[in-house]
């Protein structure tokens, strides 16, 4: 391996050599059984005499941190070091974020999955066409060369966006060319292109309430002043609309997370306030792929005649949020802006990946999984609605839903919000509040059936009900 040891400070360089190789000893560096480099080589790459490094190993070798073996070489002593510590970079005091980032906390780190998940967002992982995907990856890994490897296009792999071009088309009457679509890193960072590119400081940005937090959470870093709009049965209420906003975020076909689909009377009556005070509309069409009935209503993009609407996909719901696969479709206006966006961002993504999903796309493996799953999910759907009228009248009104991951239940007047306390019962669900920014908080629960295989649907189900009646 290369170890980099500096022989600037003081002290002589046996001692500062010393020094720092028991420093990456002790905080985990240079780890147990790791082979050192012989005393020669290390001596060469210092321009030191070896036997300058041969005393450092020596000492090491003494107190018991370095094992030499004959013919072998000198290798990190076996046994975990008792007084191992914790290597980290300088605190920086005096070094302050943006007071906005003092108000936007990181998800923490996955913990254990409870017993019964039905958390939002995150698609059924055993449904993934795993053996397909392998097979395709490796295909694009075992073709790719030299000239394979070098910087690629920041409107990402041109077969893909070709794929997605007809894949939307098809299945959601999206009306893009390839050139229209730009691939990105799933929804989130497609959205932040956006925001990049069409945001100033202090330019107000409309989102639905209640809504998704980290689009809010996002406008907010970029210095937008984010106004929340209230969402009834028909959607969100473009009567409410701020007259000086110069975005707005919606989920028109299913919206978040309540569910309900925005009334086609809405999406004109928003399409011609977004063109009368020449605002841009991103439209995120984040799982509609999984409907259960009805015919989906046009997608805003596909009504839109003027070139005011960024439609944002993802294939996290549909395959897995691991791959980070997404994309966006722009008007023309911007593509120029928002491909040099991307570049200065990450420049590109993952370009096997990219070719393995068109290749997904394209033989059919993609629509295939998409019917097998929307199949599981139905069912869980049907359970999820059909136990929540049935079981839980006395606490929950449901709110009509006929697509995606989730079901919403407001909360009946009373009934207490059990949200956060279920967890202690096994059950993962997440309170309606927590989507709410405003302090018109509105209480409910929003139950996922995507992380939760269906046969524990039902005693899932049932603690959630003895949770109702514990604290009621």
């Amino acid at each position: 391996m290369e170890l980099h040891v500096s022989l600037t400070g003081p002290g002589d360089r046996a001692a500062r050599i010393y020094r720092q190789l028991l420093d990456a000893i002790l905080d985990g560096r240079l780890r147990p059984g790791e082979r050192l480099p012989p005393t020669r080589e290390l001596a060469r790459r210092l321009n030191v005499a070896r036997n300058t490094v041969s005393v450092a190993y020596d000492r090491l070798t003494a107190e018991g941190f370095l094992t030499a073996r004959v013919g072998a070489g000198t290798f990190v002593g076996s046994q975990p070091v008792a007084m191992a510590r914790r290597r980290t970079a300088p605190a920086g005091s005096g070094l302050r974020p943006r007071p906005v980032w003092s108000t936007i906390a990181p998800l923490a780190p996955p913990g254990p999955p409870p017993a019964y998940d039905f958390r939002v967002g995150t698609p059924d992982g055993s449904l993934f066409p795993l053996t397909a995907w392998r097979r395709l990856v490796s295909a694009e890994l075992r073709t790719a060369t030299v000239r394979d490897a070098g910087y690629r296009d920041p409107a990402g792999h041109a077969g893909l966006r070709e794929a997605i071009a007809r894949y939307a088309g098809i299945s959601r009457s999206v009306r893009a060319h390839p050139e229209d679509v730009l691939i990105t890193q799933g929804a989130q960072q497609a959205i932040d292109l956006v925001g990049r590119v069409l945001i100033e400081p202090g330019d107000r940005v409309a989102v639905e309430e209640p809504g998704y937090p980290p689009v809010r959470h996002l406008f907010r870093s970029l210095g937008a002043r984010v106004a929340g709009v209230p969402v009834d049965g028909e959607g969100l209420d473009v009567r409410a609309l701020p007259a000086d906003a110069r975005l707005v975020y919606v989920t028109p076909s299913h919206q978040f997370p309540l569910g309900t689909p925005m009334s086609l009377a809405r999406r004109t009556a928003l399409l011609e306030w977004a063109q009368r005070r020449g605002a841009v509309i991103v439209e995120d069409d984040y799982d509609t792929e999984f409907r259960f009935s009805d015919r989906p209503l046009e997608p805003l993009q596909s009504l839109d005649r003027t070139g005011r609407v960024v439609y944002v996909g993802t294939f996290s719901k549909t395959l897995l949020p691991l791959l980070r696969l997404g994309f966006l479709v722009a008007p023309a206006a911007l593509r120029p802006a928002l491909r040099a966006a991307r570049q200065l961002t990450d420049w590109h993504g993952d370009h096997a990946g990219q070719a393995a999903l068109a290749r997904l796309i394209d033989s059919g493996e993609l629509a295939r999984h998409i019917r097998k799953a929307s199949r599981v999910y139905a069912a869980r759907h049907e359970r999820i609605r059909s136990a929540l009228h049935a079981d839980f009248a006395a606490w929950l009104d449901p709110v009509p839903s006929a697509a995606g991951l989730h079901l919403c239940a407001r909360l009946r007047p009373g009934a207490p919000d059990i949200g956060e306390r279920a967890l202690d019962h096994g059950v993962a669900v997440e309170s309606l509040a927590k989507y709410c920014a405003t302090d018109r908080v509105q209480p409910g629960l929003v139950l996922g059936y995507g992380s939760i295989p269906t046969e524990h649907i039902a005693d899932g189900l049932r603690l959630l009900a003895r949770c109702f009646i514990l604290h009621r």
